[in-house]
């Protein structure tokens, strides 16, 4: 977990349920809490002019929903869709902010966690700007396994359909679909039972 369970909820932080589909936020609405998952998973999204997905993140247990955003005055790009029935914490912004105040390593912790996201998110658009499928595949696969512990071979069993990947990536399904067979011919992840692993 980012921030301890049991600090969030002294700090006013209710637990919440969601179900799969259900908007945690919607874009355009403005931050009033702090979200961490206790459990599920999360997708942060936006949808274009011709009504195209596009799928800016996937978070999952332990992981905060767009804290960086209690810091600014602006209001969400995206919106926080439960992917999975999902259990959230939330904390009203005023108290999370004085919580970061008076407990330094939780101050400490959720900069660090600000930093490396944002660090690995240039990574990911460096990779989409690639005209190389594969590589921008490879780019989105990188970035979520950098929140995985094990970072040896195929130890990330990735949580993302091949759909989702498309939405990530702006690519077409089928262009996905090829790409990931051509990956795993080149040994650069493995596919057992359907699922990709990284």
């Amino acid at each position: 977990m980012l921030v301890d369970i049991d600090l969030l909820a002294s700090y006013g932080g209710v637990t919440e349920n969601y179900s799969p589909s259900q908007f945690v936020f919607e874009e355009g609405s403005k931050p009033k809490y702090y979200y961490q998952i206790v459990s599920g998973t999360v997708k942060l999204n936006h949808t274009d002019e011709d009504a195209k997905e596009l799928i800016q993140s996937i978070l999952n247990n332990g992981q905060s929903v767009c804290e960086l955003l209690l810091f600014i005055e602006e209001i969400y790009p995206v919106n926080a869709v439960a992917i999975s029935e999902c259990s959230i914490i939330k904390v009203p912004k005023t108290n999370f902010l004085r919580l970061l105040e008076e407990n330094r390593q939780s101050d400490v912790d959720v900069r660090r966690y600000i930093a490396e996201r944002l660090y690995h998110k240039f990574i990911m658009m460096q990779n989409n700007a690639s005209k190389h499928p594969h590589i921008r595949i490879k780019g989105i696969l990188t970035y979520f396994k950098s929140f995985s512990e094990d970072q040896s071979p195929y130890s990330y069993e990735v949580p993302l359909t091949r759909q989702q990947l498309a939405a990530i990536t702006g690519l077409r399904i089928e262009t996905v679909i090829r790409s990931v067979k051509k990956m795993e011919a080149a040994n650069l992840l493995k596919i057992i039972n359907r699922k990709i692993f990284f």
